[in-house]
């Protein structure tokens, strides 16, 4: 078992809650901080640790302290001001922001935790909810400093199935922005197909136990092609969240003079998606577009 750790995490949402929880199930001793109180509260009832009413007290104590929030300022929100997590983190302090978030930001927090003192880590994860829950979820990171990566690799493992350093401080943001464009481009490709599919009449059940073996499978045709046969959206990552990302892929790419013309097409698909009602549906409802209004999609 890894040594114990005094750790923070801050941000108790459908990813947060579950990675402490696998943080205290392995023995770290968890400080809890969320800006509605009362989700910290219930988080230390069900799971041991103790909460704090302000990020700045969270990391007080910690060796470690994880943020798992929504955008750049939601970040910039708890990690900087006077209640923030700098102005409580002491020397030698690791901060990991798990939050999906710009590049810009990430190179940004590492050079104002340098200047305090702190280790920084940008390590946005993949897998989902179900991945969180599992503890078996993909980690990205950028580090500038290879031992402070190398100290939060074995905590971040007590939810992770892999997790990797791929460079410098933005790297693990640069390298969620990849993963989102592949999904993004292998969640149309699924739904195009599975609407053909059922538009001649085929059992799609079947059709996904052939052609998921061969070249065209892919984790979202195993995953999701049943519940998208059914027009049910009410599995994980919403449409919201995930415009939110593409928006920072194709923000990133036009700062590199990188063309994204899937990413960018699929992003307006989502949007009228959204416009469908569907802010809150996961992503494979992608096929709800193309199916309207033949059938209106069904969030459970």
């Amino acid at each position: 078992m890894n040594t114990a750790n005094n750790v923070a995490f801050v941000g108790l949402g459908v990813m947060g809650g579950p990675m402490a929880r696998h943080l205290a199930s392995k023995g770290h001793r968890v400080t809890v901080f969320n800006r509605t109180a009362s989700r910290a509260l219930d988080w230390v009832a069900a799971h041991g640790g103790s909460h704090a009413t302000t990020p700045r007290d969270a990391a007080a104590t910690a060796d470690i302290v994880f943020v798992c929030v929504g955008n750049d300022d939601d970040v910039r929100s708890v990690i900087y001001g006077d209640d923030g997590v700098l102005a409580g983190a002491k020397r030698g302090t690791i901060i990991v922001d798990h939050t999906t978030a710009s590049a810009t930001l990430a190179r940004e927090l590492a050079s104002a935790c340098a200047e305090q003192g702190v280790g920084f880590v940008d390590a946005p994860v993949s897998g989902g909810q179900a991945g969180a829950e599992n503890g078996q979820l993909s980690v990205m990171c950028g580090a500038d400093d290879q031992q402070v990566f190398d100290r939060a690799y074995p905590v971040i493992m007590s939810y992770a199935k892999v997790c990797k350093r791929l460079g410098n401080a933005g790297s693990g943001q640069l390298a969620k922005m990849v993963n989102q464009i592949c999904i993004a481009g292998v969640v149309q490709g699924l739904s195009e197909g599975l609407n053909l599919a059922m538009a001649a009449g085929l059992d799609t059940d079947a059709l996904v136990e052939v052609i998921s073996q061969g070249a065209a499978g892919s984790w979202q045709m195993v995953n999701r092609s049943s519940t998208m046969a059914r027009n049910e959206f009410n599995f994980g990552f919403a449409v919201e969240w995930m415009r939110k990302d593409l928006a920072i892929c194709l923000e990133e790419a036009a700062r590199l003079g990188v063309d994204l013309p899937v990413a960018a097409m699929v992003n307006e698909f989502y949007g009228e998606v959204q416009a469908m009602g569907g802010r809150r549906w996961d992503t494979s409802s992608l096929i709800a577009r193309l199916r309207a209004p033949v059938d209106r999609p069904r969030e459970s």
